[in-house]
């Protein structure tokens, strides 16, 4: 296995721990999520383990209605639509995650800015099931 694939595979053990563990550059500070091996600010590859808070705001979003396969098997479809967002966590990053405890059907509620926290989500079953991370509005 890669460098890169013992990252992601340690990546998804993390989440299934419900801990959301970058990375942090050890020449310049900077912070990663998900992790990375190689920091593209100074190009150096000496990087390790950084934890994150979990807490954010929302930056942007979208009501998905038409989803793609995993999502359809996870109960979403035009009847039943779902958010994903563009979530800024405090430590700076961006991420795009599903954002929950939002009214999907009045877009016009759901406010860029507000606070939302980590949440881990169980789908699938048996050998094909994993954790994704989420994000809930705390308002």
């Amino acid at each position: 296995m890669s460098e890169n694939g013992v990252y992601t595979h340690q990546f998804s053990e993390h989440l299934a721990q419900q801990h959301l563990t970058g990375s942090r550059c050890k020449k310049c500070g900077r912070r990663f999520f998900p992790p990375r091996i190689w920091c593209p600010d100074c190009q150096q590859n000496d990087l390790e383990a950084s934890e994150f808070s979990g807490r954010g705001k929302l930056a942007a979003f979208t009501v998905v209605y038409v989803a793609p396969t995993a999502m359809l098997a996870a109960g979403y479809d035009r009847k039943n639509p779902y958010c994903v967002g563009v979530v800024e966590l405090e430590e700076g990053e961006r991420i795009p995650a599903q954002i929950f405890g939002v009214d999907v059907h009045h877009p016009e509620t759901i406010k860029i800015g507000a606070p939302l926290k980590a949440v881990f989500v169980e789908r699938g079953d048996g050998e094909g099931k994993k954790v994704v991370l989420g994000f809930e509005a705390l308002e």
